[in-house]
């Protein structure tokens, strides 16, 4: 598999392409509380897709929850936003899974909803489990790293991964992050992991204790 500048994950094997936590209109949501943000995070979050799907081609794609950021993200699609998505989708196998922020994912949007994917010895689901058989991919926690590299401080999403599992970065634009050094993601790697650091145009391996706390 392989770790794509873009956040998502590319496994040509089998032509499938997967990408986590897109936070569809988390935007609108912060909106209704009063926190008026920019209302372009689902718009900007697609045409990135986009452009992964276009170069890529992929036959499979499947979303690792948080896909939405409400249950009720569908339905504030505004019809640019669902016309896209909708485009995006025709012709390939499109795999929701469930998310804790979006447990539920309408079947009228089109694509399957599943708890997770498992396709030849690769599980996909959103969030990893403590116990696992090998070949866990996730998403979840927003990994996010820093290092000091050729002179210059290199800070951004990761991928982090050992032998076992690998947890992918958050691919919204509105995502956020977390640092891979907080118990929650250090702790699902207690003999050390490696991290895929996204820099402008090319991804970066570094080992755990390489980077930043």
């Amino acid at each position: 598999m392989t770790a794509d500048p873009s956040g998502a994950l590319w496994w040509p094997d089998r032509a499938l392409l997967a990408v986590a936590d897109l936070h569809l209109e988390k935007g609108s949501a912060f909106a209704r509380r009063g926190a008026l943000l920019p209302p372009y995070d689902t718009a900007a979050t697609l045409r990135r897709l986009a452009e992964v799907i276009a170069r890529l081609n992929p036959r499979i794609v499947v979303c690792l929850g948080d896909s939405f950021h409400d249950t009720d993200g569908p339905n504030r699609l505004d019809y640019g936003d669902a016309a896209a998505l909708a485009e995006l989708m025709q012709g390939r196998m499109w795999v929701w899974i469930a998310g804790n922020h979006d447990t539920e994912i309408p079947a009228g949007l089109g694509g399957s909803v599943s708890e997770e994917y498992r396709l030849d010895a690769v599980t996909f689901r959103h969030e990893a489990l403590l116990m696992t058989r090998d070949g866990e991919v996730s998403g979840h926690f927003h990994p996010k790293a820093a290092v000091r590299f050729r002179g210059r401080r290199l800070s951004g999403r990761c991928f982090v991964c050992d032998a076992r599992r690998l947890v992918l970065p958050a691919f919204g634009a509105y995502a956020g992050g977390l640092d891979v050094h907080d118990p929650a993601i250090a702790g699902l790697f207690p003999w050390g992991f490696t991290a895929w650091l996204i820099g402008p145009n090319k991804v970066y391996a570094f080992p755990g204790e390489r980077l930043k706390g």
